[in-house]
């Protein structure tokens, strides 16, 4: 008899958030959009990012990649300071990001993790047996 019970409970409150959901539904409202103008970054702002962008230029496995598609470090810190403020405001903010998950070893040990699951879903799916002696 309690199941019963909230069971109809269930159902009334479902009814009535359905009919709340149907008036809500009929009012028509008036949807507006804009651009909003976003300030350009000043030259403190600029100066900052050419410090994270040169720094990160500095890293030996950047400067390794750099020689490997034939980009020498010198022509490449000439190439950033010759970009707009908002372009290198930009290559900083991606900088960040990249520099962020460089070193991550716990990404190396999960990728591992999925490779080796993905194997063993692929072996059971073939039918074929895993034994480790």
């Amino acid at each position: 008899m309690a199941g019963l019970r909230r069971a109809g409970w269930f159902v009334m409150v479902a009814v009535l958030m359905a009919g709340w959901m149907g008036v809500l539904g009929s009012v028509r409202g008036i949807a507006e959009a804009g651009v909003i103008a976003s300030a350009m970054p000043g030259t403190a702002d600029r100066s900052a990012d050419l410090a994270k962008v040169q720094a990160f230029l500095e890293n030996k496995v950047v400067v390794q990649k750099l020689v490997d598609y034939g980009v020498s470090p010198a022509e490449a810190m000439a190439k950033v300071k010759a970009m707009s403020a908002q372009d290198l405001h930009r290559l900083a903010s991606l900088t960040d990001r990249a520099a962020a998950g460089a070193d991550d070893g716990i990404g190396i040990l999960i990728g591992l993790a999925i490779l080796i699951i993905l194997i063993i879903v692929i072996f059971k799916l073939l039918n074929k047996e895993i034994i480790v002696r």
